[in-house]
This record gives structure tokens, sequence and C-alpha cells, in this order.
């Protein structure tokens, strides 16, 4: 079991307080666990009350279907077994009467759960399986009270339960990220099989600590199997009980900037050569834009190393850091394959040769991914040639409202003149329709594959399990299971696309000038003017008609030759049309 807050346990002398360190948030305290306002809630629930039902939901945001992950980390790292002591108890006091200057803390209320209960705490959670995929506006777990004094607790932990929205998000965030990868490797690539390995997770300095880069590394752990945040790994294994002989995520050998530059300019080759020479077998990533990411790809990996690039045992993997990444990823495949050749597969997309491949590591999330992968469809290259990392744009560009996540008290029973009285409760605030909370006792029904919330529903067809009750943890998940769950299944097809981005409409010029005759066919078709872009800024309209002149070819089918010359003659129309308009009328 995991580390609890009771390891970090000490005496409360003076002297036991100035060896405490602050390791653990709140000192593994969950008594401190909550938004200072919940404090006085024991107070404000109606006289009689002995039953507290609350529900956790997706209630929107930018994901349909959310991936549930991370429960059983704050279950078992703050709730499970007697986390309630007498040391705690004294802890929480004397923090709080000085936090509202007066003694509001219900030091009772927890006095009793230490002793009638053992200091475990008295409710049942119900959830769905970690790594089910659920369409939003589901209940994901229920939290109720098991003993009627202790209605209060269940709103209590809301803050702390809550938490889970960072690694539900994570996860849901990463699981659509793969299913994006996974649409263009069927679309492009003779196989899927290298698909856990396409988004690596670069995040781990990108977050607020070492706790967030450990649950929100491990959500990513679930759909793939590329990590540099070790922290993730050590979640895998102690939260969800992967075997001692393996890991959650891989990685390998990869130079840094500090380790390129502190060679100089002037050997910069000496350094990629060390690279190559230091890890001569296997894969190997080289960050190469500390210079002129053009000239390292042309230069110096494609002509003063390439032989020994392409005698190496194993897969160099190019790393550019900068710029605008779907330009910077074409061009560079675009030279790499110039210098190395390149081949078509069976799907028609062109591939580099085994021994060396691209990471675009900077500045991708889902939608500038998104766009890498269109623009790499568009231009004829296998998805398959290049794998992507993430960072901040993984673990740390999201928040609760993401996904909307939300806990709400749903239903209550209260005690009414000797008669107990069941109530459904919600909230249906006129300012914002979409805050409106479900009523009622919750259960998830499956119907033919169809998920659905059922108000006070049938407890014989609901899917939550009971996986926390009176401080035991019921349901233990492990990882492998996790990952077989949230597996992505069949996904749609490659949409059209064409690009508003104005290096595509320069790319024939470009091409020209640094592929020479070995530059591909022209890509003008693939460019659409922005709407508010003007036709002619900057020789648009010239690169567009050029590049359109080079595409011509003399195999041209008939039909296709009168399509074309029809278009051709609109287009003059409208030439000569603005050219009258803007002579001059004689004097």
């Amino acid at each position: 079991r995991v580390v609890t807050g009771a390891a970090w346990s000490s005496s409360r002398t003076r002297e036991g307080r100035k060896k405490m360190s602050f390791h653990v948030p709140c000192y593994g305290n969950p008594l401190l666990c909550t938004d200072s306002y919940k404090v006085t809630h024991d107070k404000q629930y109606p006289p009689g009350t002995t039953k507290v039902f609350s529900y956790f939901e997706c209630r929107g945001g930018e994901y349909k279907d959310v991936t549930f992950f991370g429960l059983q980390h704050l279950l078992k790292n703050w709730m499970v077994g007697a986390v309630v002591t007498e040391e705690r108890i004294a802890q929480a006091k004397e923090y709080l009467d000085k936090h509202f200057g007066s003694a509001v803390f219900p030091e009772d209320r927890w006095r009793y759960i230490l002793t009638e209960h053992g200091g475990k705490l008295p409710l049942l959670i119900k959830a769905v399986p970690e790594g089910t995929t659920l369409p939003y506006k589901n209940v994901f777990f229920t939290v109720e009270n098991t003993d009627p004094k202790c209605f209060w607790l269940v709103t209590w932990f809301e803050t702390l339960l809550v938490q889970s929205w960072y690694p539900i998000t994570v996860c849901t965030h990463s699981r659509y990220q793969k299913i994006e990868i996974k649409k263009y490797l069927q679309a492009t690539a003779e196989s899927t099989d290298g698909l856990p390995f396409k988004l690596h997770d670069f995040g781990f300095r990108g977050v607020s600590s070492c706790e967030s880069a450990a649950i929100g590394g491990c959500a990513h752990l679930v759909n793939f199997m590329g990590t540099d945040t070790l922290a993730a790994l050590c979640s895998a294994r102690e939260v969800y009980n992967l075997p001692a002989d393996t890991v959650a995520g891989f990685s390998i050998p990869a130079s840094e900037h500090s380790t390129i530059t502190s060679w100089g300019p002037e050997d910069e080759t000496a350094a990629f050569k060390n690279m190559l020479t230091s890890f001569p077998e296997g894969l190997v990533a080289c960050v190469s834009d500390s210079f002129n990411i053009w000239d390292a790809c042309k230069e110096l990996w494609g002509t003063k190393l390439r032989d020994e690039v392409s005698s190496r045992k194993g897969v160099l993997v190019v790393r550019p850091d900068s710029g605008h990444p779907p330009e910077v990823v074409i061009k560079c495949l675009e030279i790499l394959g110039a210098q190395f050749g390149t081949t078509v597969n069976s799907k028609g997309f062109r591939e580099l040769p085994p021994f060396i491949r691209l990471i675009q590591g900077d500045g991708v999330d889902l939608k500038q991914l998104k766009n890498i992968l269109a623009h790499m469809h568009a231009f004829g290259w296998c998805t398959d040639m290049v794998a992507f990392g993430s960072g901040g744009g993984l673990l740390q560009k999201l928040n609760r409202d993401t996904l909307k996540c939300a806990y709400k008290c749903s239903w209550v029973e209260v005690e009414v003149d000797g008669k107990t009285v069941s109530r459904d409760v919600s909230k249906n605030p006129i300012t914002d329709k979409g805050k409106k909370s479900k009523r009622g006792r919750l259960t998830l029904e499956c119907n033919d594959g169809v998920w659905s919330t059922v108000e006070n529903g049938d407890p014989s067809r609901d899917c939550l399990k009971s996986v926390f009750k009176d401080g035991e943890l019921l349901e233990e998940y492990n990882f492998a299971d996790i990952r077989a769950r949230a597996e992505v299944g069949e996904v749609g097809a490659v949409e059209p696309f064409t690009s508003t981005e104005t290096w595509v409409r320069d790319f024939d010029a470009w091409a020209k000038e640094n592929l020479g005759d070995k530059a591909p066919a022209s890509k003008a078709a693939l460019y659409t003017p922005a709407a508010d872009e003007p036709a002619a800024a900057g020789g648009a309209m010239e690169t567009v008609l050029g590049g359109l002149e080079a595409s011509v070819k003399s195999d041209i089918s008939k039909d296709e030759l009168v399509r074309s010359l029809e278009a051709l003659n609109k287009l003059n129309a409208k030439l000569l049309e603005i050219a009258k308009s803007k002579v001059a009328p004689p004097q």
C-alpha cells in the first residue's frame, strides 16, 4: 500500500513540529483536505438529517466521451484505513479555531468517528470501473454515509474527491489524441503497431508539483507507453499494482540543448556525432534546432553524418523544438527525404528509410496535433514517420471546467416528527441552465451498449460498483485491466483538408530553392486563402498560379482538361473585370 498521511504524522511537541517536513499536503491529514466553509456545514442541514447522497459527473465541456481514472489514487492515499486519529483531530482543531477565530470545528463529530468506527470513515463510494469511457453528463461515482450521525461527512470530502477531475481530464485528453493518431496511421501506414509510443509525455517540469506529475503522468500512461515523467511510473506501480518486473512507460537516450550547445556552434557536427557513437544501437533522439534546423537536417545529418546515420544499428530520431509545428515537421521530412531517399508504401504515402525518424515535441496539444497530422496526410507523408511529445499541452493546459466536473448532493433522508422522509435534491439556477443538477439516488445503466444515468433507478441494474466502504477498499483495479478497458476501438476516416496557412501557399517556391530537383510535385492545390486574407498579398496569386502551371501534365484526361479550361475562363473573366475597374477613365 502507498504511504498514507499516517506515515507523516509527528508528535505535536514543539520539537516534533520543528522536525516535521511538509512532504505531503496538509501533513497527510484528511481532516484538513476540505474547503474552509465546509467546516461549518454540519450545522446547516435540516434538523434530523440522517442521510446524504452525492454524485460526481462531467456536465459537458470539450469532450463528449470521458474516460474515468484516478479515484483509486485518492482513496488509497487519503481515505483507506484508520485515517482519523486523536493527533489529527487536535491538529485540525488548532488550525481551524485560529483560521475562523472561533470554535466552529466539529470536534465532537470527528471524535465520534474515532471512538465508534476506529477512525475509519463511515462512507460508501460506488464508481464505474476505472478505464471505462462514458458519454459526458453521466454519473461516474456516488458517495453516501453509512452511519446516520455522519451525514455531514459526504460533502466534507467533496473537495478531495473532486480532485479526480485532473486524472480524468488528462486521461480523456490523452485518449482523444490517441484516436486522432490512430485515424491517420490507419489511413497512411502499413500498421498501427507503433501507436502506444506515438505520444510521449514531456510534462514533468510543466506541472505544479511532483504529485501532479505522478497523477497526470499515470493518467496518460493509460493510453500510451512513452514518458519522461518518472513520477508516473511510481504511481502506476504503487497505486495500481503494476508488477515489479516491469514499468508502465519507457524512454530512450536523448539530448537537450545544453548537451549540444556546450560544444559550440562550430562543433555542432561533433556534438551530433557524439550522440551516434555514445549510443551505437537502438533508438536515440537528438535535438537539432539549436542553431539552424534546416542546415542540421540537410548538411549535418543528411550530408556530413549521412553514412554514420545510415549504418548505425538503430534509429536516429531528429527533434526540432521551435517554429510553427506543421511547417517545421513537413519541411524537416522533405529535407530528410531528399537527403536519405524515400519509398512509397502500399497506401501511397512516402516513408523515410527505417533508420531515421522525427519527433515533434514543441507546441503539441490536441488542436496542433490534428493540424500536423492533416498537413502530413495532405503532403503525402506516412504518419508513422513522426512521433509526438507533449508537456504543458498534455498535463497542464486544462482545468476542472475542461470537462465541467461537478459533485452535487441529489438526495437526503430526514427524520421529521418520528417519520423518515426521503427528498430528491437538485439545483436549477435560472441564470445558467447548464448547471442544473440531477435528482434522487442515481444509478448508471447500460442497455445495448448505450449508457444512461437514471434518477431513482433500479439498484439491480446499476453498473456502479462499490469500491470503498467504512474505510476499506473493496475493489482494487490493476493497471493492465484499466488499459484494456480504455483501449481505443474503431475510429473514423480522415476528413478532407486544405490549408489556409501561408507557408503552404509559398511551399513550392521554398521546395524549389531548398530541394532543387528533389522537390515534390506542386502542393499549390492544398492551399485555400483565409477569408480575411488579401488575394494577392505578398505575391500569393502568382505563387499559386505558378504552382498550378507546374502541376499540369501532358497526360491530363479530356474531361479534366475541359473542367480546367472552364475554371480558367472564369478566372480570366474575373481578372479582366477587376482590371477594367482599376483603369483610370479618360481625362
